[in-house]
């Protein structure tokens, strides 16, 4: 996937006028690439539309006009776009609870070890960022690839493929079957 350009962000006064609608239409784009894996997770797959909303609100946020600053929440964005034949998504633990959460992310320590997507059958074991792991826990949030082989690619183009989110840790043994509007968002990244 190709990424953002330093000449697709806005300007933050003219971000501010076009955010309210910009903001609904990454609503429904992410809708369409969100999926609930039971109560205490989700994952969102990531597209150019996602990633380029993510730095425009960054930019914001931070109120960051300096250019090497603005360079650099490219480069760090730009990470999380799909390169050829493979999936970007963030894996979210969302827990409330503070003490339930710390104790989740102790439990699920290393999952990054443990998480793939089955594409008809066809294993693709997630790549991880590294240094997410923090003191002997997993974080909260998950930046992950899944490489997809030829068949596992061959099957998401085909346009019949199942697709799943499988955990394999001890701690989390479950497979999650994506829905079919999602499986055709990801079509669209595969190429």
């Amino acid at each position: 996937m190709k990424p953002i350009e330093r000449g697709e962000l806005l300007p933050l006064a003219e971000y501010e006028g076009i955010r309210e609608r910009f903001r609904a239409r990454i609503i429904g784009v992410k809708a369409a690439r969100r999926a609930r894996l039971g109560d205490e997770m989700s994952i969102v797959f990531e597209n150019r539309d996602t990633v380029l909303w993510q730095i425009q609100e960054m930019l914001r946020t931070e109120r960051i006009t300096a250019e090497p600053a603005i360079r650099h929440e490219l480069d760090t964005y730009n990470e999380l776009l799909p390169g050829g034949a493979e999936l970007s998504a963030t894996l979210f633990i969302e827990v409330q609870d503070r003490d339930r959460r710390d104790e989740l992310l102790t439990r699920l320590c290393a999952i990054e070890e443990h998480v793939a997507l089955e594409v008809s059958g066809h294993l693709a074991r997630a790549t991880f960022e590294e240094g997410r792991r923090d003191r002997g826990r997993a974080a909260a949030v998950q930046y992950l690839k899944f490489p997809l082989g030829p068949e596992a690619l061959a099957a998401l183009r085909g346009g019949e493929a199942e697709v799943a989110i499988v955990f394999d840790h001890p701690h989390l043994r479950a497979r999650h079957a994506l829905p079919a509007t999602m499986v055709a968002a990801l079509r669209e990244d595969a190429g």
